[in-house]
Parts: structure tokens; C-alpha cells; sequence
């Protein structure tokens, strides 16, 4: 069932970027405005260590690199034709909180090819996630 999501998900995008216009070149480099949190997420702090950024970084390697790219600044093979092209997180994470960086990975970016992993990552996960985007630079 997992598998059959996994591809349901990589042809969803592959069709995304095939129907999007082509990104402006400088867009990944941009600061990102965060939008306000949510009160059921506003002041959320990651639980986890640093220690787990390495297991973070196995999941950033599973289901983010291809849109995010390999040191998340916006440009995987597949976010490169995405519009709008995903977020820098490297910049991103220079003005985001826990709170926000957890939220949009739960939830996905309404207007952005960017999904929700709610259900699909546990929370545990979505937080090992969020210590590996912390390491980005």
C-alpha cells in the first residue's frame, strides 16, 4: 500500500512539473516570507536532538530531494520545473521556527506542488525532518 502511494505521489509530480511553466531562475535563492502559523502548531519546538538530523536526512533523501534538492535549496531534478519552484530551505530556515517548518511538512503548501506528509511520516519523523533542515546552509 505504502509503494503504491510512492507512486501515485512520483507520477503526481512528474505531471505537475510537465504541465508547469519553467521556473525563474532566481526564485530557490530567494528569502521566503513565512505566513502566520496556525494556532494549533503556533509555538511548537521540535522535541528531538540534533542528534537525529542523520535520520532526517535519510527521510530529506527519500521523499524531499527530488523537489527540494540534494542541500535543499529548491532545485531537484523534478522542482527545477515546478511553479512556483520549491522553497529554499536553506534560506527558509534562517527565518522559520519549528513551529512553521513542522506545520508546512504536515500539511503541505496550499497553490505549490509542496504536499502534506500527515499520515505518511509520523510525527516523530516530520521532526527528524525538521533537525536535518536545521543543518542546511
Amino acid at each position: 500500500m505504502k509503494n503504491i502511494f510512492y507512486a501515485v505521489m512520483i507520477v503526481s509530480v512528474l505531471t505537475l512539473a510537465a504541465c508547469s511553466a519553467p521556473p525563474s531562475p532566481s526564485s530557490a535563492a530567494v528569502p521566503v516570507a513565512t505566513a502566520t502559523v496556525p494556532t494549533d502548531y503556533a509555538g511548537m519546538t521540535n522535541p528531538l536532538g540534533a542528534d537525529e538530523a542523520q535520520a532526517g536526512a535519510a527521510l530529506f533523501k527519500t521523499n524531499c530531494e527530488m523537489c527540494h534538492g540534494e542541500l535543499g535549496h529548491g532545485d531537484g531534478p523534478v522542482g527545477q520545473s515546478l511553479a512556483p519552484t520549491p522553497a529554499n530551505l536553506a534560506k527558509l530556515n534562517q527565518v522559520a521556527g519549528d513551529d512553521y517548518l513542522f506545520w508546512r511538512i504536515n500539511t503541505g503548501k496550499p497553490g505549490t506542488a509542496m504536499l502534506g506528509w500527515k499520515g505518511v511520516l509520523t510525527e516523530e519523523q516530520i521532526w527528524q525532518v525538521v533537525s536535518f533542515v536545521r543543518t542546511l546552509k
